[in-house]
Formats: structure tokens, sequence, C-alpha cells
């Protein structure tokens, strides 16, 4: 076993470190304990972020996001007939786009984005019934 003193952002800590050979360790180490040290003056912390709203659950025929994005194009209108594989929309994520197409032939009966609008992963992009 070996003692050391580890700092992380300016606090000391006295470990022990169990050097591993081969067969089974001697004993269980201790936990970390800070050594003595002058008190840290207090950090700085980064502004809160407001987390995202969950998702909505998908109804029958919902269209579902399969990542985050900016809508950058819509091709269809609420009450417009589409055929399984149409293009609905395009989805712009790190720089590269990406073609949905409709799962199954019907009808759009809601339309839940707009171009410009940021999605999130799993959110609901429209519904065929």
């Amino acid at each position: 076993m070996k003692r050391l003193r580890i700092t992380v952002d300016g606090t000391a800590y006295d470990v022990t470190v169990e050097e591993i050979e081969t067969g089974a360790p001697e004993t269980p180490a201790a936990p970390a304990r800070p050594a003595t040290a002058p008190a840290a003056a207090p950090r700085a912390t980064a502004p809160a972020v407001a987390a995202a709203a969950p998702a909505a659950p998908a109804e029958p025929g919902a269209v579902l996001s399969p990542l985050a994005g900016t809508t950058v194009s819509v091709a269809v209108a609420v009450g417009q007939n589409v055929a399984a594989g149409d293009p609905l929309l395009v989805l712009e994520a790190m720089k590269m786009n990406t073609d949905i197409r409709a799962p199954q032939a019907g009808t759009v009966s809601a339309l839940h984005v707009a171009p410009g609008a940021t999605v999130t992963e799993g959110q609901v992009l429209l519904v065929l019934s």
C-alpha cells in the first residue's frame, strides 16, 4: 500500500493506493479523506439551464423525430394524402440533412413543426391518420 496526496481543484486529499499484483487484494482501501488545506474560494457556478420539456406521448399515427435538430423544410400540409416512403420534412443536425419519410400511407391530420423549429429526439413531428 502507498500513501499519496492528490490535489483536485485546490483541495488536497490523502489517499491510500493498493498495488495490485496477481491474486486478491489484501484489504479494502480506505475512503479518501480531505487533507488539512486552506479553504478554497467559492467558485462561480454556471447558470442553470432549463431542461427540455419531455416529448408528448405518441398518439396513433404519430411520426417521431429520430434526432434532435432544426426543421429545414416541410413538404406536406394538413389534409394532404401521402404514400409510404413519401418525403414529409427535412431535419438538420450537425450540418447534415435527414429526410423524414412517411412510415405508412395516410392523411396528414396534424403538423407540429414549421421550418426553423428546433426539435428534440422523440418529439412528435406530425400525425398521419
